[in-house]
């Protein structure tokens, strides 16, 4: 639907008037830099923001503290917007700069702009809101609040929990380096923490006595590496040992513990991969006299792309343009891009078609600069994304749009100090802002045009007439791993 719908330009110039709130919500939640599943503060603020705001607030969504859902509206369509808001670890970086300085040595930064996510996916649901309010029409906004996207995977126990269920679709974005519409699948994963459990003993005294928990982990490991060969080429198992027993090598370690992470494309192939990993551990505590507990941390599925929505998606884009750069803006990003090791020609078109690359690389060439000022064009071929996101287990349940602007240079490293450095400048602050403007008007598309939803509908039960397999266990709650 055209721009020139004077109900939409109404809705976007709400995002224009609360700019500056929502630039303040971006900077708290990018100075607060809380953890998965543990950002008290980050939640707190946008549900007190939310309610000031009208909305109707429901908090501890799927018995998850620091996850939340924000309503307004009444009857059909209902509307999603997914914000995530965690950190990760061993990334402060002070704003703005171009070298690498932590604000706290050791601390947590939004390496993956998860602040900038949020507040973004804020500035929609106000604007759709209001659209809601001023045109009397029918329809639910609902902002969901979805923590530990880094390690937690709340969409994914909320799937468990059929919060998604009722939706008619849900709109998200993610920061990046380039402006594009997202497409494509991505990898399913589980985690889980195996801790074996042996008998202590003085290993050059009375080797015999003691059953080493680390001789537990470590042909656990082994049997795992010989897995490899027997598994899909898209299927990957990460690992990394959290406890080796100690560091007194005279002494037969009783407890040891290492972390799994299980990936495949289709989550239905990484549950069944998940299920080998557990006979290996259970050989290899067989092969070592020990015992071992298993905690599952978390899991999540693949992404399924609706090409309905992204091309509803990719008309606001190109009617809207991309966020602009001042001189200024563009030096810093030049400077901060020299920085980074050389990559690859941005954007997921890019990756998967070597005649997009060429197109992508023109633009970057006509741009002439380290930011992405333009959007990439419309692609809906075949892509694939090694990655993981819980918005794949969104994905199953109801229609899903994504997309991205870009907050920081081409180029940029994810989980980067740089990353963080730009998470409170006025290059996330533009990005946020269009990127909110772009899901608002598609979002009043959907609500304006039903044909729209149904299309979205048709295309998403054709490509999930499989079933979705939930990776979540019955009973088990969402876990940081030790």
């Amino acid at each position: 639907m055209s721009m020139d719908n004077k109900n939409k330009q109404a809705a976007l110039s709400v995002i224009d008037r609360q700019a500056d709130l929502l630039c303040q919500v971006n900077d708290k939640i990018w100075d607060y830099a809380e953890l998965s599943l543990r950002e008290e503060k980050s939640a707190a603020l946008y549900c007190d923001q939310l309610e000031k705001l009208g909305f109707t607030v429901e908090r501890g969504l799927a018995g998850i503290d620091t996850a939340f859902r924000a309503s307004w509206g009444s009857g059909k369509p209902v509307i999603g917007i997914l914000a995530e808001y965690d950190a990760l670890s061993g990334l402060s970086q002070k704003g703005g700069l171009l070298e690498h300085q932590p604000r706290q040595e050791g601390g947590c930064g939004h390496g993956c702009g998860h602040n900038v996510l949020g507040a973004g996916s804020m500035g929609a649901a106000l604007a759709v809101k209001s659209y809601l309010e001023s045109t009397g029409c029918s329809g639910t906004v609902e902002f969901y609040g979805c923590p530990g996207e880094e390690g937690g995977a709340s969409k994914a126990f909320m799937a468990r929990d059929g919060v998604w269920n009722h939706l008619d679709a849900a709109i998200t974005w993610h920061p990046g380096d380039v402006n594009e519409v997202v497409t494509g699948s991505s990898n399913s994963c589980i985690q889980t923490q195996y801790t074996f459990h042996g008998v202590a003993a003085h290993a050059a005294a009375a080797p015999e006595r003691g059953r080493s928990a680390l001789d537990g982990v470590e042909l656990m490991n082994i049997g795992v590496q010989f897995l490899r060969e027997h598994m899909g080429s898209r299927c990957r198992v990460h690992y990394a040992i959290t406890d080796a027993g100690g560091c007194s090598p005279n002494v037969v370690q009783n407890q040891a513990s290492v972390l799994y992470m299980v990936r495949s494309n289709k989550v239905a192939e990484a549950v069944e991969l998940q299920k080998r990993v557990d006979d290996i551990a259970q050989g290899a505590a067989l092969m070592t006299g020990t015992t071992f507990t298993k905690t599952f941390i978390d899991g999540l599925a693949d992404t399924v792309p609706n090409h309905t929505l992204e091309k509803v998606l990719y008309d606001n884009f190109a009617q809207l343009g991309v966020a602009q750069h001042t001189p200024e803006e563009l030096e810093f990003a030049d400077r901060l891009a020299a920085t980074c090791p050389q990559a690859p020609t941005p954007g997921i078109a890019a990756h998967h078609s070597p005649e997009m690359a060429l197109q992508v690389e023109a633009l970057q060439k006509e741009a002439g600069h380290a930011m992405n000022d333009f959007l990439i064009p419309l692609y809906q071929g075949p892509a694939f994304e090694p990655g993981s996101t819980d918005v794949g287990d969104v994905s199953w349940l109801t229609p899903v749009g994504q997309i991205h602007t870009a907050a920081w240079p081409s180029g940029t490293p994810g989980h980067s100090w740089q990353i963080v450095s730009c998470g409170n400048t006025s290059l996330a602050h533009k990005a946020m802002l269009q990127a909110a403007k772009v899901m608002t008007g598609a979002i009043i598309d959907l609500y304006e045009n039903p044909r729209l939803l149904a299309a979205a509908r048709k295309e998403f039960e054709e490509a999930t007439r499989s079933g979705y397999v939930c990776p979540i266990p019955a009973g088990a709650v969402p876990t940081i791993a030790e």
